[in-house]
């Protein structure tokens, strides 16, 4: 056998050879290809964790972004929504008219949550639900004199609304919601001033448009009563 013809022989096993190598190749490739999917997937991961994080950590620096005015806002703002919603309630059964009829259940649908809200900031705020001590909210504001401007009612204000029906309780029923309300607007005003929370002075904010536009709507009434 000349060595031209061991030549020939030689090299099918070389093509073959070169094919090996070349599947081996794309084999490898796949199998790193297959690792970096891998990778990317363990990296969205990592990507919605991180997220969830940074989602926790922002609601904490919400919690703790307040200052006293914020506290004492919603410490003095809960009193007097819930007086307002004991006030409102004595219009069933005793209020004649009926425009003050809808504002009452009006107030009730509004400040009820909000009483509900305040409540849950002052607990992520890790601060008590009411103060100690409340410059003008002793319900001595009604014919008092006190000048305190919360437009809280007192005790014997409060009895004498309930004793009224008609006519006479909603004449009565206006007038002190309108002191009531420009007592909260003034508040809420402060708070806007002050404040350092923004879904406190958001709140304080739709307190002197709902509340400005009921003072208005009351006043009107009394007008025709």
């Amino acid at each position: 056998m000349t060595a031209f013809t061991r030549a020939l022989r030689r090299k099918p096993a070389r093509r073959l050879t070169a094919a090996g190598l070349i599947t081996a190749g794309a084999l490898f490739l796949a199998a790193c290809g297959g690792d970096d999917m891998s990778g990317m997937d363990h990296g969205s991961d990592n990507s919605s964790a991180s997220a969830t994080a940074t989602d926790q950590a922002g609601d904490a620096h919400q919690a703790g972004n307040f200052n006293d005015a914020d506290v004492s806002f919603a410490q003095m703002m809960i009193p007097h929504h819930e007086q307002a919603l004991e006030m409102a309630k004595l219009a069933d059964g005793r209020a004649s008219d009926a425009e003050i009829k809808d504002l009452a259940a009006q107030i009730e649908k509004a400040q009820d949550p909000e009483i509900t809200t305040m409540k849950g900031w002052l607990e992520s705020w890790k601060q008590p639900t009411a103060a100690e001590s409340m410059p003008g909210m002793d319900h001595g504001g009604h014919g008092s004199g006190s000048g305190s401007g919360s437009g809280m009612m007192s005790g014997a204000d409060m009895d004498e609304l309930k004793a009224m029906k008609g006519t006479e309780f909603d004449k009565a029923f206006a007038e002190m919601m309108i002191e009531h309300h420009n007592g909260a607007i003034t508040m809420a005003k402060d708070e806007q001033k002050n404040g350092k929370n923004p879904d406190a002075k958001k709140m304080a904010g739709d307190i002197i448009k709902s509340q400005s536009a009921e003072v208005k709507q009351l006043q009107s009434i009394l007008d025709r009563l």
